[in-house]
C-alpha cells in the first residue's frame, strides 16, 4: 500500500540520520523514480526533505524539525489506528501490525494502543470472498493477470481474464475491479459471485483509468427504466423493512403494517426479493407484478403436489 510505505520511510527518515533513495528503493522493493515521488509526497504534505548530493549524500528531515501534537493530536493517531485495524479485519495483513506499532511511537509516553475509540470498524468479509482477497490483491501489488469463472445476477456462467487494478468494500460485499480482456472493457466483478480464481505468471502494464472514473461512467451510462411497486409488510418484519428501505419510503399504517414504495430495476429483481419476506408482504401495485408473482407461486406449489 503506498500509505504504508510514505509511513514507513517517514518513520524511517524520523529515526536514521541520513537514508540514500538506493537503500529505500531496495527496502520497499520499488523504482528510484518512485522514491522520488514518495519524497515529494512527503514533503507536500508538510515535513520537510532535505536532499543532499554526492557520494555520502541521501534525504534526512531538516534540522530541528520534529512530528509533534502541531501535526497531528493524540485523537488522529487513535483514529488512523482505527481505520488500520479495520483494514486488518479484512486482510488479516500482519503488516499493519508493525504499522501500527511504528505509528504508536510517534507518541512518546502515550499508548495509541490503549487509548480507546468512538468508532470502530470490521470490514471482515465472509470466508468466501476473504479466500479471494489474498491471491488478488497479490496480484495487483505485481500487476499479474486473473483468471475466473463469473455468475451474473442473472445466473450466466462466463470465463474471465483481467487485469486487476483494485478492491473495494461497497455496502456489504467486496468487489475486484479491473480490464476485462474478454469484453475488451473495464468491469467490475462482485467476489462472491467468483469460482476457480487463478492469479497468472503474465504480467500488465496498468491503464490510465481510476476507481472513481469508472464509477461516473458507469452512473452516466443509460440504466434499465425502474420498476415501481407498493408492498405491504407485516409488523413481524418491521425491524427488517427499515433495515433495507428508506425511511421516507415507508408509511407506517395504525394497525401496525408498512406501505413501502420502492423502484427496483427490474421485475425479476422484484420478485426474487418480494419472495424472501414469504407470507409477511403483499404486492398492492402494479397489477402486473401480481400476476408474475402468481405465476411464480404457482410453480413452486407445482414443486409440491
Amino acid at each position: 500500500m503506498k500509505l504504508d510505505r510514505l509511513l514507513a520511510i517517514t518513520m524511517a527518515l524520523l529515526n536514521q540520520r541520513r537514508v540514500t533513495a538506493a537503500e529505500l528503493s531496495e527496502r520497499f522493493e520499488v523504482s528510484l523514480r518512485t522514491i522520488y515521488r514518495d519524497m515529494e509526497a512527503i514533503n507536500q504534505a508538510g515535513i520537510p526533505v532535505v536532499s543532499f548530493p554526492g557520494s555520502d549524500g541521501g534525504y534526512e528531515i531538516m534540522e530541528g524539525y520534529r512530528l509533534d501534537k502541531q501535526y497531528l493530536t493524540l485523537e488522529d493517531f487513535v483514529f488512523i489506528c482505527t481505520a488500520l485495524r479495520g483494514f486488518q479485519s479484512a486482510t488479516d495483513n500482519q503488516d499493519i501490525a508493525g504499522l501500527l506499532e511504528r505509528i504508536g511511537s510517534l507518541v512518546p509516553g502515550r499508548s495509541v494502543q490503549e487509548e480507546s475509540s468512538n468508532l470502530h470498524l470490521n470490514y471482515a468479509p465472509t470466508p468466501n470472498e476473504k479466500e479471494k482477497i489474498g491471491p488478488l490483491n497479490a496480484a495487483i501489488r505485481e500487476s499479474r493477470l486473473a483468471a475466473f469463472e463469473y455468475w451474473d445476477v442473472y445466473g450466466s456462467e462466463t470465463k474471465r481474464t483481467i487485469e486487476p487494478m483494485g478492491l473495494y468494500l461497497k455496502g456489504y460485499a467486496w468487489y475486484v475491479w479491473g480490464y476485462c480482456r474478454i469484453r475488451s472493457d473495464f468491469r467490475i466483478f462482485r467476489l462472491s459471485r467468483i469460482s476457480r480464481l487463478q492469479t497468472l505468471p503474465d504480467t500488465f502494464v496498468r491503464r490510465a483509468m481510476t476507481l472513481e472514473q469508472l464509477e461516473t461512467r458507469r452512473d452516466s451510462e443509460e440504466r434499465p427504466v425502474p420498476f415501481p411497486a407498493v408492498l405491504r409488510f407485516h409488523p413481524a418484519v418491521k425491524t427488517r423493512v427499515r433495515d433495507e428501505f428508506e425511511a421516507g419510503r415507508i408509511e407506517a399504517k395504525p394497525d401496525g403494517f408498512m406501505h413501502v414504495t420502492n423502484s427496483y430495476y427490474s421485475k425479476g429483481h422484484a420478485i426474487r426479493h418480494i419472495l424472501s419476506y414469504s407470507s409477511n408482504v403483499q404486492v398492492l401495485s402494479p397489477p402486473e407484478l401480481i400476476e408474475e408473482l402468481r405465476r411464480h407461486l404457482a410453480k413452486i406449489a407445482q414443486l409440491y403436489p
